[in-house]
């Protein structure tokens, strides 16, 4: 009987079998990550009161620990202008990161900015603010108790969302209908667990007079059977002027959304 090839003489055949093809490496990629679930929720490492907004520049990893606001920062309503738990400079990138309750306004992009495995466990005003960058990245992580909006869209360019879990919402991207100085945005969402409660909800709102667009792939609704989450709400500004798929500012089918 012969013995089976060891892993070395197995990797000697595979990189012959590359020459003589042409070729020198094997690269092997993990397409399509799993998306963030309420299942998976993570427990904080410890918890850290915030009493005064906290300055992000480069990359910081927080260790999953749990930010909540307190002193100044101690607001869980929807009043508008409060501070944010953490502000982010330019080309900032905040992950492994659970903000807690109070959760003041969550997170300031001033810039453009990567979010990577945030979790809100208690929406504040909002989770967060988008403001003067050109592209933002928001991957992994989850929000809830989201009493208006998650994340708000106020400068220009492009939101990608992506792998994200949300539940107990009103509006998970909101393009602002209001700023005194108005964009054309555009928001991808791909892979999005949402978790209904029964009320209405809206996973994008923007505003077609503005030429904003929408893509949605990979949505995932869970506990809505009477279809009460809107994928895509049009707007006029503040005004809503409808829903559902089109080829020009609302970009999914029906095969881009799964109820479970």
């Amino acid at each position: 009987m012969t013995s089976p090839a060891k892993p070395r003489a197995r990797r000697r055949a595979l990189t012959g079998g590359l020459a003589a093809l042409g070729l020198s490496s094997v690269m092997i990629t993990t397409v399509g990550a799993p998306p963030a679930s309420a299942a998976t929720w993570p427990t904080p490492t410890s918890s850290q009161p915030v009493s005064s907004t906290i300055s992000v520049s480069g990359v910081r990893d927080g260790g999953m620990v749990r930010y909540y606001g307190s002193g100044d920062l101690a607001g869980d309503g929807q009043e508008e202008g409060q501070d944010p738990i953490f502000k982010l400079a330019a080309g900032a990138t905040l992950k492994n990161v659970i903000i807690g309750a109070p959760g003041a306004d969550g997170i300031h992009c001033e810039g453009n900015c990567t979010l990577q495995n945030v979790w809100w466990e208690d929406v504040g005003e909002d989770a967060a603010t988008f403001r003067g960058g050109s592209t933002y990245t928001v991957t992994g992580g989850g929000a809830k108790k989201a009493a208006d909006k998650v994340f708000q869209h106020n400068g220009p360019g492009t939101l990608n969302i992506s792998n994200f879990a949300v539940s107990e919402f009103k509006t998970l991207y909101r393009s602002c209908g209001d700023c005194s100085t108005q964009y054309t945005r555009k928001v991808n969402l791909s892979n999005i667990e949402v978790t209904g409660t029964g009320s209405t909800a809206r996973l994008v709102g923007i505003n077609v007079n503005r030429g904003d667009v929408a893509t949605l792939r990979g949505i995932t609704i869970l506990n809505d059977a009477g279809r009460k989450v809107i994928p895509c709400q049009k707007y006029n500004n503040n005004t809503a002027v409808g829903t559902g798929p089109d080829s020009t500012n609302c970009l999914y089918s029906s095969s881009d959304i799964t109820y479970r």
